[in-house]
């Protein structure tokens, strides 16, 4: 595992990573990560920033508790939740986070992942924008999609970003814990976007591209007709087998 004096380095090169142009997975300051640093902080994508190319100082380290005390209870519009925001950074004079820290807070806290990467992938923001987003949400094609992005993935209708969303998030997450007694991979949010968690920066990765060739592949299979489903007894079948396990947790390292 990554310690913590080297988790900032990791999403620097994790969200590189992800916002290289050649990946079409973001463009300008589309999209944010983060990682937890210890129980007390997190490390967020601050404000405006562009993914592809940043830097250390394009993130900002903040309190955790002062965020999720915000999903309990509000604290009014928009500007009294950009205070919390603001005074939730642990240097004071650093650059605001994100105005979807509130949904990263969550799900470091919900998840127990240490990584996470949200993304707008056009492979999947096409689907996300139509008529068949759930159903590309709630479905599996092939091993390798249930493999690394779980049996399903967690579905959120359209939400203002920021606290709105994250709140969502937060009851869809919980509803697919209850069902399947585990964090969800993949969370596709409707008109808007992919978040993927992980225990790596590797994981993060690799979830969002397998998640993107699954998009490839659906829209592929729409063109031709209608998409061919595994069955939900497949699915957990793959999903359980051990030898699929044991790939998992290899894909999770990178090896």
């Amino acid at each position: 595992m990554i310690d913590s004096d080297n988790r900032l380095q990791a999403l620097v090169e994790l969200t590189r990573t992800l916002g290289q142009p050649a990946m079409n997975y973001v463009i300008v300051g589309e999209g944010n990560t983060s990682c937890r640093v210890d129980d007390e902080t997190f490390y967020v994508k601050a404000s405006g920033q562009g993914m592809h190319g940043i830097g250390p100082d394009g993130f900002v380290q903040i309190r955790a508790a002062p965020i999720l005390e915000m999903l309990e209870r509000s604290p009014g519009d928009l500007e009294a939740q950009k205070a919390v925001m603001q005074a939730a950074r642990v240097d004071p004079t650093a650059k605001l986070p994100s105005v979807e820290v509130t949904f990263h807070a969550m799900l470091l806290a919900e998840c127990a992942v240490p990584f996470i990467g949200h993304t707008h992938p056009v492979a999947i923001n096409r689907i996300l924008c139509s008529s068949r987003a759930e159903q590309f949400a709630r479905r599996r094609m092939f091993p390798d999609e249930v493999v690394l992005c779980g049996p399903e993935s967690v579905f959120v209708p359209y939400c203002d970003p920021g606290l709105p969303l994250a709140l969502a998030i937060r009851d869809a997450v919980r509803a697919y814990i209850a069902e399947q007694n585990d964090a969800p991979k993949v969370i596709l949010l409707a008109n808007h976007g992919l978040i993927t968690l992980g225990k790596t920066p590797t994981e993060v990765l690799n979830v969002t591209a397998m998640a993107v060739k699954a998009a490839e592949i659906f829209a592929g299979a729409c063109a031709l007709g209608e998409p061919v489903f595994m069955t939900r007894e497949d699915v957990y079948h793959i999903y359980q087998r051990p030898d699929e396990i044991y790939r998992r947790q290899r894909f999770v390292q990178g090896s």
